[in-house]
């Protein structure tokens, strides 16, 4: 019989949870690479930045909900910070394009989309969702 104690600090839970995060760094040696290359820098920075400042917000907006009981409240701000963080990146890509040009708008944003395209992977591979406990 294994306990709740248990399967939160099995090995294969944390395996998960760093896993989970894989595209964060991606992101960074992504950007790193790409400015070596020679994109342009403030469109590969604002991308970077932006995809990493929703990631930090969708890992704080999902503690805050776990506290919640009531499901309704859970759905709506679940909702709202998920819209939220896609204009958080779409706000990067156009402040890239308007403040640095074209290519640092297309920088941006193939950036963005090659994160969320790691991140989607990352999404699909891991499987379902753990069960939650009422």
């Amino acid at each position: 019989m294994t306990t709740l104690y248990q399967n939160a600090h099995s090995p294969e839970r944390v395996t998960v949870n760093a896993f989970k995060f894989l595209d964060v760094p991606v992101v960074v040696i992504g950007a790193i690479i790409a400015l070596v290359l020679g994109a342009p820098a403030l469109g590969v920075i604002v991308g970077a930045i932006g995809w990493i400042l929703q990631r930090v917000i969708q890992v704080a907006d999902r503690r805050f909900t776990r506290k919640l009981r009531d499901p309704v409240k859970q759905v709506g701000i679940n909702v709202t910070e998920s819209f939220g963080r896609i204009w958080l990146l779409a706000g990067a890509i156009v402040v890239s394009g308007v403040a640095g040009g074209r290519r640092d708008g297309l920088a941006a944003a193939v950036l963005i989309f090659a994160a969320y395209s790691v991140a989607f992977a990352i999404r699909i591979a891991s499987g379902p969702p753990p069960e939650r406990e009422l």
